[in-house]
């Protein structure tokens, strides 16, 4: 009961929140170059990309998952520039379309957080996944040294099971064909949490925020080089 309760939750919260496109300063993409201290530029940057969950809706910019990294890199003395891609609305579709201009800041780390609103929305899986792979082959034809990693999402119950298993089953084969490594569930122990989410009832608090930091950066810190130490 409690997965389920879970399932639907995550599909409500995600729906709403990357359908609303035009909102708040979260949906904020890329800062261009020359817009950032000569200091920045010079360091390596670890994007994220991705919908909603990425872009911190609902909360200000200094408390999304994002933030938190960069504010934990800075305090263990990394040298990287973490940027904030998450655009609400975002589909691998229009994602696919988009990465070319956020590419125009290269990245040594690139983290893809998309998929959720095309399982949402119940598109053709096969379709999703061709995109998911047309994004990473985008981001390595920008650089070939780039470190990828896959985040993966879940579909709820009502979407029926054959779909939410391939979907499930979806992330794993990306990150196998592509060879890069996977967050099995970037919301996990935060979706369906009424104390982590805002009085809205959809979008992580800043402890939300917190706990997704800190599931993903299990997953980020072996992808740091210990050569951009202090």
């Amino acid at each position: 009961m409690k997965q389920i309760v879970l399932f639907v939750f995550l599909s409500v919260s995600i729906l709403f929140g990357c359908s609303n496109s035009q909102e708040t300063q979260s949906n904020r993409p890329v800062a261009s170059a020359d817009e950032k201290p000569k200091e920045n530029i010079e360091k390596p940057v670890i994007m994220f990309f991705g919908n909603s969950i990425t872009a911190g809706y609902g909360i200000d910019q200094s408390d999304a998952f994002s933030a938190i990294i960069q504010r934990k890199l800075d305090s263990l003395g990394y040298n990287y520039r973490v940027i904030n891609a998450g655009l609400s609305g975002e589909t691998t579709a229009t994602g696919l379309s988009r990465v070319d201009w956020v590419l125009k800041t290269i990245p040594e780390i690139f983290v893809l957080e998309l998929a959720g609103n095309d399982g949402l929305r119940g598109l053709p899986l096969g379709q999703t996944k061709e995109n998911l792979l047309a994004i990473v082959d985008k981001v390595r034809a920008a650089n070939p040294d780039v470190k990828i990693l896959l985040a993966g999402m879940e579909v709820p119950p009502n979407m029926g099971p054959d779909y939410a298993s391939e979907f499930r089953a979806m992330f794993p084969a990306v990150s196998e064909a592509k060879e890069v490594p996977l967050i099995p569930f970037i919301l996990d122990k935060v979706g369906g949490e009424p104390s982590l989410n805002l009085p809205d009832g959809i979008h992580p608090t800043e402890e939300g925020h917190l706990i997704v930091a800190e599931t993903v950066w299990k997953y980020l810190e072996p992808l740091l080089d210990s050569a951009h130490l202090n």
